[in-house]
This record gives structure tokens, sequence and C-alpha cells, in this order.
């Protein structure tokens, strides 16, 4: 079982910035790709970017491409989102999540990942 704890979520003004922290259980964290997602009231839940066990390959929607970025440091078992130039569009709540089929790989479809944290609130005002 993986445990998932999100946190730095918040409230800003557009333009600003925030980094998400991700915290894992279990000690093969750096097994996992992991990912983030978010979904917005009375929507879906969206892809925003992933990374693979490595840090090797990332990659993002195109809404984010260029202003976020995802990393990982697989000693502190955390993956991060550093979000920056954010929009009122960015409101959301945003999920991390995890893939431990432990294939060297990036993920787009939520389907395809197994664990989920709690979610944590970004709300980015006009």
């Amino acid at each position: 079982q993986v445990q998932l704890v999100e946190s730095g979520g918040g409230l800003l003004q557009a333009g600003g910035s925030l980094r998400l922290s991700c915290v894992a259980s279990g000690r093969t964290f750096s097994s996992y790709g992991m990912g983030w997602f978010r979904q917005a009231p009375g929507k879906e839940r969206d892809f925003v970017a992933a990374i693979s066990w490595s840090g090797g390959i990332t990659y993002y929607a195109d809404s984010v491409k260029g202003r976020f970025t995802i990393s990982r440091d697989n000693a502190k078992n955390t993956v991060y989102l550093q979000m920056n130039s954010l929009k009122p569009e960015d409101t959301a709540v945003y999920y991390c999540a995890a893939d431990v089929s432990r294939v060297e790989r990036v993920e787009l479809h939520a389907r395809l990942y197994h664990y989920w944290g709690q979610g944590t609130q970004v709300t980015v005002s006009s």
C-alpha cells in the first residue's frame, strides 16, 4: 500500500507562483512513476504533468508547458510541481498519483495510476 500526501496549495493572485509537494510512503518510491492531475469544479480530472521513476522522462499538458515544472527527490520520497505564471484557469484541486508498474515511462491517463493522494486546493484570482 502506498500513501500519498499533497501540500502547498493556497490562494494567490494571477501571475504568482506555488510549489506543490507530494510525499509518498514506502521504501520503493524511487521505482514509481509519478503524476500530477487537477480537477476543477464540474469538470473531469485532467492530466497536468508526469515524471518517470528515474526523473529522466517528463511530460506536460500543453496548457501548463513552459509554466510548470515537475521534479522529484527520491531520497525524500517526494515529487514536486513548481507552478509559475499562474492563471485563474489553473484553479483546481491538484492530485498526485503513483504508477507502481516499475517501468521507466510517463503515464498521461488517470486510470493507469494505482494510488492517489487526497488533493490540495489551488485558487488563482484575477
